[in-house]
């Protein structure tokens, strides 16, 4: 009796995102956020691939968007019975500094409203605040020291004179409050223009959104600052504080949980507040981590509770153009991305946001000037229990590495980078960069012709990883230009990927893949195998155990997963039966898959999915 050969079984998962199809995902990094009287909820963000950047929710579930991917600047947004009104992104036509008014029956534009004379910022906010109130819309013009006063058909009538204005509400009385965010304070003028009260916060304190509950009669005011909650102020009369919503200290707190674990209270970043009739509360955060391009950023993090303050659902989307490594701590339980934490099945558990940015304001991760526009691509090694994260961009020349130790629990403490003063060098890596699972260090850096291995010599009392003096070796002939590296200490198995020769483009690979065994006995030049791809355009490889992971752009989100020891593909990872999870189109980053292998012999697979603002996890045992 013959049975015909099967090919292992593997399932698709995801991660970092609440819903795992693009007809249901939640869109990404989200900015801003206003909310109808009955409960529809308006979100906009810079970018979203694969919807309009104005997203649409209602009971906890993706209700439609408005607009194009990439038509919004994200930073403000309001509305009114019949329109939506939201910030533009910058535009060859207009600029920047202009407002979009949409139907919000037919979902389209129907007029622009040039608002500021700062009409050439491309990576910057120029509309800080929106506002409706009966027949006007209001509008802070953030280079223009000034809020401007519109019909809400675009005619203008009036401009108010404020430094730096920031997040605006509306009253009862018709009076305008004014968050000044990077003074702590919230101006308020009547609806003349007259200055009123004025709300001076702590010094530290960041009023990064406004709401007025004109049940209660508070001004709510969201303080991204290092109090990380929503402060409720009485307005009638002299401003006083009545209250708080939320932890103190947010998601950095440590008396309520661990610093950086996030939580139905626990806030980050808080980016909009708004209510609806039944007086259903609506907190918008945006977590730290991200640069100019901050659609990149990824995350959408929307909160509902209750009027008693009671959580009713988590809308989030936590990833956009990144990846996140299992953990070997956790023996895959646990992902890291560039950023965050991630655990669990079916969209996962958002664990911990790990950039801290008042303990540390240099973290490269929130540098607004990083050519890179974000570090969310996570790679992980743990090494006698020190985890040591290498983030970086899509297509990075640079990596920056970071550890933890127990009094920053879930934080990322920023140390080396490469190039950088610890590895001793100036140049690119452009050649291939690897971090093994001993904490060494493998880079081709730009122009040497040489492999630079950076060896671990241990940890300071502060868990800091420490490095030796590089060991060089040539670069094999037959894979130069070399463009990828990975090494398995476990097996001294080295995996080379040659790029294009001649080629501007160093981040593309070429079909040629060397496997060496016995690279730190001695063989640095004889393959055995060689792989020569047949599927176009590879741009991502990972390996765990006995096998290498290969991924295409421009093409299909196959991964292949070759036998190190025989050459031949094993299987192809597409997307598990039944298919419901969005795998997305490709690879379409250097570093866009992680592999890590079990204790059981199963094999963890991540992937980047762009299109679904999601981490697509396969998990296969050959």
């Amino acid at each position: 009796m013959f049975s015909p050969t099967s090919r292992a079984q593997y399932t698709t998962d995801w991660l970092a995102n609440t819903f795992g199809t693009i007809a249901t995902h939640v869109g990404n990094g989200a900015r801003s956020l206003w909310v109808a009287p009955e409960g529809v909820i308006y979100t906009a963000s810079l970018w979203d691939e694969n919807e309009g950047g104005v997203a649409i929710y209602q009971n906890g579930k993706s209700a439609g968007s408005i607009g194009t991917h990439a038509d919004f600047q994200g930073s403000a947004i309001t509305g009114n019975a019949t329109s939506i009104f939201a910030a533009l992104q910058y535009n060859r036509s207009f600029g920047s500094g202009s407002v979009g008014r949409y139907n919000r029956a037919t979902q389209a534009r129907d007029l622009v409203i040039p608002v500021s004379v700062w009409t050439a910022v491309p990576h910057a906010d120029v509309i800080t605040g929106l506002a409706t109130a009966g027949s006007l819309l209001y509008a802070s013009d953030f280079f223009g020291n000034r809020v401007r006063v519109f019909t809400t058909d675009g005619v203008w009538q009036r401009d108010i004179a404020i430094t730096s204005p920031g997040a605006l509400a509306l009253d009862s009385a018709g009076n305008l409050w004014v968050a000044q965010q990077s003074t702590g304070a919230i101006v308020e003028f009547s609806a003349a223009g007259a200055t009123l009260n004025t709300i001076q916060m702590a010094a530290t304190s960041r009023p990064s959104a406004l709401y007025f509950d004109a049940t209660s009669g508070q001004l709510l005011v969201g303080d991204q600052g290092p109090d990380m909650n929503i402060k409720l102020y009485n307005i009638a009369g002299a401003p006083t504080l009545a209250g708080t919503f939320g932890i103190q200290g947010g998601y950095l707190d440590t008396t309520s949980g661990v610093k950086g674990q996030v939580g139905d209270k626990r806030f980050t970043r808080v980016a909009g507040i708004g209510k609806d009739a039944a007086g259903n509360l609506y907190v918008l955060n945006n977590p730290w981590g991200g640069s100019w391009d901050m659609g990149r950023n990824g995350v959408t993090d929307l909160h509902a509770y209750d009027s008693n303050g009671n959580l009713q659902w988590k809308l989030q989307a936590l990833n956009f153009e990144a990846v996140a490594a299992p953990d070997p701590s956790t023996d895959g339980a646990y992902f890291y991305s560039g950023a965050h934490i991630y655990t669990g099945t079916a969209g996962g558990t958002f664990v911990a946001n790990t950039v801290d940015p008042f303990t540390y304001p240099s973290d490269p991760r929130l540098n607004m000037n990083d050519t890179q526009r974000d570090e969310h691509f996570g790679q992980l090694v743990t090494v006698g229990g020190n985890r040591i994260l290498v983030a970086s961009g899509q297509n990075p020349g640079i990596f920056y590495f970071y550890h933890f130790n127990a009094a920053s629990g879930y934080i990322a403490i920023p140390g080396a980078s490469i190039p950088g003063t610890t590895f001793n060098t100036d140049r690119q890596v452009t050649g291939g960069f690897c971090i093994d699972s001993r904490g060494d260090v493998w880079a081709g850096l730009d122009r040497t012709n040489h492999i630079y291995h950076y060896p671990l010599t241990g940890f300071d009392g502060t868990g800091k990883p420490l490095w030796g003096p590089a060991v060089t070796i040539s670069i094999p002939q037959t894979i130069r230009p070399l463009t990828r590296i990975l090494y398995l200490p476990e097996s001294d198995t080295m995996i080379l990927a040659q790029g294009i020769a001649g080629s501007w483009d160093w981040t593309a690979m070429q079909s040629r893949i060397e496997i060496y065994h016995g690279w730190s006995a001695g063989n640095t030049t004889r393959p055995n195998p060689v792989i020569n791809l047949s599927s176009a355009n590879p741009k991502s490889i990972a390996a765990a155990g006995n096998y290498l992971f290969v991924g295409y752009v421009h093409t299909v989100p196959n991964i292949d997963a070759f036998n190190l020891t025989t050459g031949q593909i094993d299987t192809t990872l597409i997307n598990a039966s039944p298919a419901t999870v969005d795998v997305g189109n490709d690879v379409d980053s250097m570093y866009g898959l992680r592999a890590f292998l079990r204790a059981s012999g199963e094999y963890v697979i991540t992937k980047d999915n762009y299109n679904g603002s999601s981490i697509v996890v396969h998990r296969w045992t050959p």
